[in-house]
């Protein structure tokens, strides 16, 4: 039993930044999706990420050949071969991408106190955003990955390595193919609970109608952003630090100019789809 307890709380304690963003993700998830797609989408997305980390450490497929250096296995839980914590962390990356995708693509309803996506299903489902928000993990996993392999000089520790040094400082091409293919089924996983999970409970629970709700996983999405960087500029690696910020420099512009251009710009059919699709929502004042 003591050792079970001491493996719990090593899982957390070695890795509190991973807990952090994923108690971020629960706040911000929970009071979008409501508990129960809440749940099961990250059920679901655990599996799908251990999976396709277990099959690319025996397989190659879909990252290519990497391997897992276990020296921490007696310390926090590890699933047939792969750190837990590493595939949790697949969820809220594509929750954050995700809702990045849906604030890039709705209109915008601005208050005084409030931001709203006039997200609609449509909107939530379409292709479109599964597109967007696949790609917007793959450029997060385009941070993480050199600077997590730099893992050695920083307090994550050397967990893992690929048989053969990649491209892109280290990391082989073929992880980033892979990343887009995963990333796919993940958001895709996540509009198809969004769809079919609780058709007749749509609020969502608790402060569904928290101020600036709609920026919660965005902010998420450069939380992690910014973490990523600040390490790699920490242990010196200029390059990859640089590389990193000229990557997100114009995609950052981009969206930012759209946000402002398109606030309040919305149509009376717009505004309208979005309150009969989610009518407690603050657009049509968060009563039903």
């Amino acid at each position: 039993m003591d050792y079970v307890l001491d493996i719990a709380v090593g899982t957390v304690t070695m890795r509190p930044y991973v807990f952090a963003f994923l108690a971020f993700y629960l706040l911000a998830a929970v009071t979008h999706l409501g508990w129960k797609k809440t749940f099961c989408f990250t059920a679901v997305g655990y599996l799908i990420a251990f999976l396709s980390e277990f099959s690319s450490i025996n397989t190659g497929f879909p990252y290519g050949w990497y391997y897992y250096i276990d020296s921490t296995k007696t310390k926090e839980l590890w699933v047939a071969g792969v750190p837990f914590f590493d595939s949790l962390s697949y969820v809220f990356l594509a929750y954050c991408s995700y809702t990045t995708a849906l604030l890039t693509v709705s209109p915008l309803k601005t208050a005084r106190w409030n931001l709203i996506t006039l997200e609609s299903r449509a909107i939530r489902r379409s292709f479109a955003v599964l597109v967007l928000a696949a790609f917007y993990q793959v450029f997060l996993d385009i941070i993480i990955d050199p600077v997590a392999l730099q893992g050695r000089r920083w307090f994550l520790g050397q967990i893992y390595g690929y048989r053969e040094a990649g491209l892109h400082f280290g990391v082989p091409l073929s992880n980033y193919v892979g990343w887009l293919v995963v990333s796919f089924l993940l958001v895709f996983a996540l509009q198809r609970i969004d769809a079919g999970v609780a058709k007749g409970v749509e609020k969502p629970k608790g402060v569904a109608n928290l101020p600036f709700r709609s920026l919660l996983g965005p902010v998420l999405y450069a939380s992690v952003l910014i973490f990523n960087l600040s390490v790699t500029i920490a242990i010196g690696e200029n390059l990859m630090a640089l590389t990193g910020i000229l990557i997100f420099t114009l995609p950052a512009v981009i969206v930012t100019i759209l946000l402002v251009r398109r606030a309040n710009r919305y149509s009376r059919e717009e505004l309208a789809e979005h309150v009969r699709d989610y009518p407690f929502s603050a657009a049509g004042g968060g009563k039903k």
